[in-house]
């Protein structure tokens, strides 16, 4: 009877300990495999998104506190070297799994990427000047609120249309 109930819960998926009689094991939930792709999507995002954010703060401090360039002009073209990078991250690791590398995608990666340089960059402008966040400390902080929020802007776009799934591209 014993082995009985081990061998229920373990193909129920529970751990080994035996439930006693009228008890009912419980399961682990699964989830969705929609929710997973999106889970999966999101953290190959983080990771490509992530390495841009240190290339764009690298170049950007580099720039700005190594060169003495101005900050408008060091957050523009950090913004425009990361954008670079990102862009052989996403279509090599984040999305090598959508549709294959088109004209039309790279076009619309640059420009939704355009969008999100000018996103930042006004962020920006309103944190360092308006906000007076000019100094080495608050211009890095001002630079991260800028790429944050310019960031959410650019995961929906990515992946809406920039870098759309097979079936989609197919049908467009």
């Amino acid at each position: 009877m014993t082995s009985t109930l081990h061998e229920a819960a373990r193909l129920a998926g529970a751990p080994h300990e035996a439930a006693a009689p009228g008890q009912r094991v419980a399961r682990p939930r699964r989830v969705p495999p929609r929710l997973r792709r999106l889970c999966v999507e999101l953290a190959k995002f983080g990771v490509v998104g992530g390495s841009g954010v240190a290339v764009n703060f690298l170049v950007f401090n580099l720039l700005l506190h190594g060169l003495g360039s101005a900050p408008m002009a060091a957050t523009v073209l950090a913004s425009v070297v990361a954008m670079g990078t990102n862009y052989l991250g996403f279509r090599f690791f984040a999305y090598r799994d959508r549709a294959r590398r088109t004209r039309r995608q790279i076009v619309l990666f640059f420009a939704f990427s355009g969008i999100g340089v000018a996103m930042e960059t006004l962020l920006f402008y309103a944190a360092y000047h308006g906000a007076g966040m000019n100094g080495p400390l608050g211009a890095n902080v001002a630079k991260a609120q800028s790429i944050v929020l310019a960031s959410a802007f650019r995961f929906l776009v990515y992946r809406t249309w920039v870098f759309q799934h097979r079936a989609q591209t197919r049908s467009a």
